[in-house]
């Protein structure tokens, strides 16, 4: 079904019309009249079709809550009153994808099917629980998803749990959290990327029912809510089923302000020294970190984005990448690696020294700059730069991601742009941005990428980050502590209410669905399933002596290859050179 440019569909107002060559889809951008909600549709001739719905999120403080609210989502909702829907659902599900996600500023909830009736099943599992959780009537969803207090009896030890409270201890027993939550903290003091939007531990205990239901309230609106559909499917019933089950239940209001505030640059390079727990007798050799983060300009500006992220490749990730080469030989570190983080408003450029020592500090940044430097006056090596630019378009067109969906990638990506209202089918039409990236190399293009971006940009950090023999045993010292005082300010009743509490969350939580919640999961039938076997269309020809098997399919230009040579007749002891021989010709 074609949609036209300005018509109305069930509620939808078409706003775009336009093809994709990079991915062979026709894209439309809708928005629903009455809701506000956008909505993007991908159509193709994939079978394996990808719903997603995403709100933007961004954090006011540390406690989790967008962590803790796409847990507590999936724990039951309006029509399907289970503790788990998705557990019973994945056991009658073809799905080839269902999850959930936190980043720093949003939360998606995507699922794929390649069959119809499931992947309409999955639609209606996942819209029902954003909009109408059921933690508004069940108040132990937060305590069990979030975290509560832990409490056996009056003489007890008291403890904090739950499951993102544990989550996120985790998680922060490696370096890397600190690392990068020291940076974030620097870089952004003024918007929502100084928080940690997955929860840090110590602050996830101040989030309150209160507030935990009034970010739903707040950023949960279809107004705020971004759609995602793609592959082969019927457009206008499923447009139909949006406007008429959920949507025009809700009316725009125009007050939801989720918008992401810019962080002005900061003046001058920030210096941040942090410690990172490690045992009181663990020998602290070469176990420091040392990273410098840039913020390099807005993720809509698609591509300066792209031509950072090659940047990160030709200068940190090969051997003979530059800027990790020149580290290495200065010894500054035991592993070089950097990032580009794309996936917010501003995103950030890395360089990491990890297995170092406190005194090379000075060393490390240093060689940065005097190699940046050079190769702003000297040039970048353009035949590395092409060859990345090379393995970028062949990523790109190839669209491998292992057993992941195609469709559900691009739906992460398109988020880059699309969420900080940027157009989401710019970030799909890749070929003009690696023109002009190619282009580039004909130019200063990337050297004075550099220069602007990574040298003369002083909104930087540079985060030290130390190990504190003993600090894990202090800080557990200190958590017991806490809870010890915490318990000797509560009243006898206030422990007792604890007490009873945490038994009833353990009632509920062993306690089984009835069957009347379960027999609200729908289930596929082996009515819905196809019975007819995939064939895969092949030709045949004789070339001279070979035989020629072709298999033809939309590859998006890129050709695949394969010889084949019989062995039947090859000695039994001359088979492990066959394994030799592959590794050397290949």
């Amino acid at each position: 079904m074609t949609l036209a440019i300005n018509a109305v569909y069930h509620g939808f107002k078409v706003l775009q019309a336009q093809f994709v060559d990079e991915i062979s889809s026709q894209a439309y951008i809708l928005e629903h009249i009455k809701s506000g909600a956008r909505l993007l549709y991908l159509a193709n001739d994939d079978d394996n079709k990808v719903f997603s719905i995403s709100f933007r999120t961004p954090p006011a403080d540390d406690t989790g809550v967008a962590h803790i609210l796409e847990h507590s989502s999936l724990c039951g909702s309006r029509k399907y009153p289970l503790k788990e829907p998705f557990v019973d659902l994945v056991k009658g599900s073809l799905n080839t994808f269902l999850n959930a996600m936190t980043f720093s500023d949003k939360t998606m909830y995507p699922v794929a099917s390649r069959n119809d009736k499931d992947f309409h099943n999955l639609m209606d599992v996942y819209l029902d629980a954003v909009f109408y959780p059921s933690f508004y009537q069940n108040k132990y969803t937060l305590r069990q998803e979030g975290w509560h207090y832990n409490l056996d009896s009056l003489d007890g030890e008291l403890s904090y749990n739950g499951v993102v409270y544990n989550e996120m201890k985790g998680v922060y027993s490696s370096p890397d959290a600190y690392l990068e939550n020291e940076a974030m903290k620097a870089l952004f003091p003024d918007n929502c990327y100084r928080f940690e939007s997955g929860g840090y531990p110590d602050a996830i205990p101040q989030l309150t029912q209160e507030k935990f239901e009034q970010f739903h309230k707040t950023y949960y609106s279809p107004e705020n809510s971004y759609i995602y559909l793609y592959g082969d499917m019927d457009i206008d019933a499923t447009l139909e089923y949006l406007d008429s089950e959920y949507l025009s239940s809700f009316e725009k209001t125009g007050t939801v302000d989720s918008a992401i505030a810019e962080q002005q640059p900061l003046m001058r390079t920030a210096d941040i020294e942090a410690f990172y727990p490690v045992g009181a007798e663990e020998d602290c050799t070469a176990k420091t970190y040392h990273e410098l983060s840039i913020v390099t300009g807005k993720a809509t500006d698609l591509q300066t984005s792209m031509a950072l992220s090659l940047l990160k490749s030709t200068l940190l990730d090969s051997e003979s990448s530059a800027l990790r080469r020149a580290l290495m030989d200065a010894g500054v570190g035991q592993i070089i690696n950097g990032g580009y983080t794309s996936s917010m408003y501003q995103p950030v450029f890395s360089i990491r020294a990890s297995g170092s020592e406190k005194e090379l500090r000075d060393k490390f940044i240093s060689v940065i700059y005097k190699t940046l430097q050079d190769i702003t006056i000297n040039g970048i090596d353009k035949k590395l730069l092409e060859a990345n630019i090379n393995s970028m378009e062949f990523k790109l067109r190839e669209a491998d991601f292992g057993g992941y969906p195609k469709g559900l990638i691009l739906g992460i990506g398109v988020m880059d742009n699309w969420l900080y209202d940027g157009n989401p089918i710019e970030g799909l039409c890749y070929n003009k941005y690696l023109a002009a990236l190619r282009e580039g190399l004909k130019t200063n293009y990337y050297e004075s990428i550099i220069e602007n971006y990574l040298l003369d940009n002083t909104h930087k950090v540079l985060v030290t980050l130390l190990p504190q023999p003993g600090k894990e045993e202090a800080d557990q010292e200190a958590a017991a502590a806490k809870m010890s005082a915490i318990k000797a300010q509560m009243s006898q009743d206030e422990l007792q209410q604890h007490i009873d509490e945490c038994a009833e969350l353990h009632r509920l939580q062993a306690t089984p669905d009835s069957e009347e919640a379960r027999a609200t999961i729908p289930v596929l039938k082996r009515s819905d399933i196809r019975q007819e076997v995939e064939k895969i269309e092949t030709q045949e020809e004789e070339l001279g002596a070979s035989h020629l098997l072709y298999l033809p399919r939309n590859t998006n230009k890129i050709a695949y290859t394969s010889f084949y040579f019989d062995i039947t007749d090859m000695e039994a002891e001359k088979l492990p050179l066959c394994y030799l021989l592959t590794d050397i010709m290949g």
